[in-house]
């Protein structure tokens, strides 16, 4: 999300994003779910210090999100009830309920999308959201709305640790509170209150497992401050492993696209054909020259639905979401540009945790999880958050040159 300090003919922030070039150091060790990895794009920040100096990138093009670029476009200008019920992720309708048009979709989805405005101070930025129910509870990331200020609970009065306002289809606004937020996952839940119940309606969710890639999408959100924009485009790739978020932290297993995703899409929806969201948009890509910052270049990411839908629930339910890990340490000279064929070794196993539980050990190569190929680290770590805590997946490695199976169940963090 791209923030705006305009003390004096305010404008847009220029920021040029480079692609990174390959690294020549390596990931520290540490817990899988927290390490960067191979193969990644990553979101950089300016202004901001990073958390670690091995943040995995691609070669080709830096990811945005968090403070810059696709969360949010700059802004010109000064600055209750319960949950009616958990969301849940539903199996498409075959063949299409709609008429399998873009403007059907767009004609779906639309109603359900918002635009999310975030102030702190002389600063702020535009993104998108989408509705999950009828009490008022709005699905986005959490980079849209940890800006203000730095804080992730900013209030709806203004106060200092900011404002969030959210414009719905017609036009009318509210004011927004925090429920909570996932960096790990760049997914947040704000809440409206006081809003007429027809403005509110919840969008659907599908299944993760009825994406296919070449199927036609449709984006949804405010792009460049423009609320309503619609673009289309088809899926590209699946489980697609990104980091995007303020910190660079949240690791995915992307819905890769090449419907145009822009500053200010962060936080709208990707939907089918049938008007049902399949992922939250997180990030894109861009390549830059220079000074000049490319626009979108049909690299687009989003967070997967059967991810949102889970992470939304349990913000709603405790204000937190609990992240899978599978308990176990990288190699600390893990390239963070490199793809490797094998698989992703590890360089030790928590005493007692979920991979030792389950016969794993130090030295063993992860080959896949649950059938997804684990050739990076952020490959491994997607693979594995992808999961809910408790949730028992087929871990493929190979050992001493023998390949082998094992059923972990995951622990939580």
């Amino acid at each position: 999300m791209s923030s705006w300090q305009t003390p004096q003919n305010p404008r847009p922030d220029e920021r040029t994003w480079t692609a990174p070039q390959p690294s020549t150091g390596g990931h520290a060790p540490g817990n899988v779910f927290g390490a960067p990895a191979a193969g990644t794009a990553v979101s950089r920040t300016p202004k901001r210090s990073r958390a670690a100096m091995f943040l995995a990138s691609t070669a080709l093009a830096a990811v945005v999100g968090a403070g810059a670029g696709v969360g949010g476009y700059a802004l010109l200008g000064p600055a209750g009830s319960q949950a009616s019920g958990t969301v849940s992720a539903v199996p498409v309708a075959q063949p299409s309920t709609l008429d399998g048009s873009i403007t059907a979709a767009a004609a779906k989805i639309s109603p359900s999308v918002v635009t999310i405005t975030v102030r702190s101070g002389r600063s702020g930025s535009i993104g998108s959201g989408v509705v999950l129910d009828s009490a008022g509870h709005i699905l986005t990331n959490d980079h849209v709305v940890s800006e203000t200020s730095g804080s992730t609970n900013p209030t709806s009065t203004g106060s200092s640790a900011g404002s969030i306002t959210v414009t719905f289809e017609d036009g009318s606004t509210a004011n927004a509170t925090v429920v909570g937020t996932s960096a790990n996952n760049d997914l947040a839940v704000i809440k409206v209150s006081g809003v007429k119940a027809d403005l509110l309606k919840p969008a659907t969710f599908a299944t993760s497992s009825s994406v296919v890639v070449g199927q036609s999408v449709v984006a949804v959100g405010a792009p460049l401050g423009l609320s309503e924009t619609v673009t289309s485009g088809i899926v590209s790739a699946t489980a697609r492993p990104v980091r995007s978020g303020t910190t660079g932290n949240a690791v995915y297993q992307a819905v890769q696209t090449d419907a145009a995703i822009n500053p200010g899409n962060s936080g709208g929806p990707l939907v089918n054909l049938n008007g049902q969201v399949i992922g939250i948009n997180a990030s894109g890509a861009t390549l830059s020259n220079g000074s000049e910052q490319s626009g979108n270049i049909g690299l687009g990411f989003a967070i997967p639905a059967d991810v949102a839908v889970r992470v939304a629930n349990d913000l709603i339910e405790h204000g937190t979401a609990a992240d899978a890990t599978l308990g176990v340490n990288l190699q600390a000279d893990d390239s963070s540009t490199d793809t490797t064929s094998e698989g992703v070794t590890l360089a030790g196993v928590t005493d007692g945790g979920p991979a030792q539980s389950a016969g794993l050990r130090t030295g063993d190569v992860v080959t896949a999880v649950d059938g997804v190929n684990t050739t990076t680290a952020d490959g491994l770590i997607a693979a594995i958050r992808f999961h809910a805590p408790g949730a028992t997946v087929t871990v493929r490695y190979e050992r001493d040159g023998k390949a082998g199976t094992a059923q972990v169940t995951l622990g939580s963090r």
